[in-house]
């Protein structure tokens, strides 16, 4: 049986569609980290700032002592989440610190103190130095109660994130996120923060070691990352949404494949 092969004219169109197809496959160089040389130890120059604090965000302050009465009063009260639980869980809850929008905190006996902008040690430097004229070499512990980030975009855990240690870089949140997918930009992750009311976006490329020198390598409380999603991404979405016209049409081009070679 002789058998007539399809026209150049179905012939074109398959081969465009399989060139569609190939073109969106990733290869190494879309996905891989760090691909440039590896920089020498003694090359590395990371910043590690200390975070300072800003407006909304919630301070735990205990003051300790060598005299547990005179350090009371500047302690507030430790306070439950509920009642019945506390009864069964013996959960407790310290007190907290809101910065206002003037960066300043309401604190006992010592009144209203301004501490935006300032780090943790220089804030704890500042309450000692008030606390002298109260309690003999007082000790000064503070916590940021709501340091959190969020990361978008293409990751496989996407969400917003408490960090524990105050301290967590770039790869670390992404790590906490699942990591990229296939589908993110290496190349393009963005970073959104907001400094003084103003959001500021940082580009980081993560086919380059350079990246673990950037300033804005360490994240401070609030912090966005977002990965875009590469071009075939964003492909296979536009088809997603026109799931019925391709399937219709794809069904039409084979029934016209099976008329021709039959």
């Amino acid at each position: 049986m002789n058998l007539k092969l399809p026209s150049k004219k179905l012939i074109n169109p398959i081969i465009l569609l399989i060139t569609l197809a190939l073109s969106s496959c990733a290869t190494p160089k879309d996905i891989v980290y760090f691909q440039d040389e590896v920089i020498g130890k003694d090359d590395t120059q990371t910043p590690q700032t200390e975070l300072t604090y800003k407006p909304n965000d919630l301070l735990t302050i205990v003051i300790s002592g060598l005299d547990p009465e005179a350090v009371k009063p500047f302690n507030l009260p430790v306070i439950a989440n509920n009642t019945t639980l506390l009864r069964a869980q013996g959960e407790l809850k310290m007190q907290t610190y809101l910065v206002d929008l003037n960066g300043n905190i309401e604190f006992p006996v010592l009144g209203t103190i301004n501490i935006g902008g300032h780090t943790r040690s220089e804030t704890s430097e500042m309450l000692k130095t008030k606390l002298t004229e109260y309690i003999k070499d007082p000790i000064v512990n503070i916590r940021l109660a709501n340091f959190t980030i969020s990361v978008l975009g293409e990751v496989n855990k996407p969400g917003t994130f408490t960090i524990e240690d105050e301290k967590i870089s770039l790869v670390e949140a992404l790590g906490l996120a699942g990591d990229l997918t296939i589908y993110g930009k290496r190349e393009n992750v963005l970073l959104i923060r907001e400094d003084n009311g103003v959001k500021r976006i940082t580009k980081f490329d993560l086919t380059s070691i350079k990246v673990v020198n950037s300033p804005q390598y360490y994240l401070t409380q609030n912090d966005m990352i977002y990965v875009e999603p590469n071009k075939s991404r964003v492909r296979s979405s536009s088809y997603n949404q026109n799931n019925v016209i391709i399937i219709s049409a794809i069904a039409t081009l084979a029934a016209i494949l099976s008329l021709v070679i039959n």
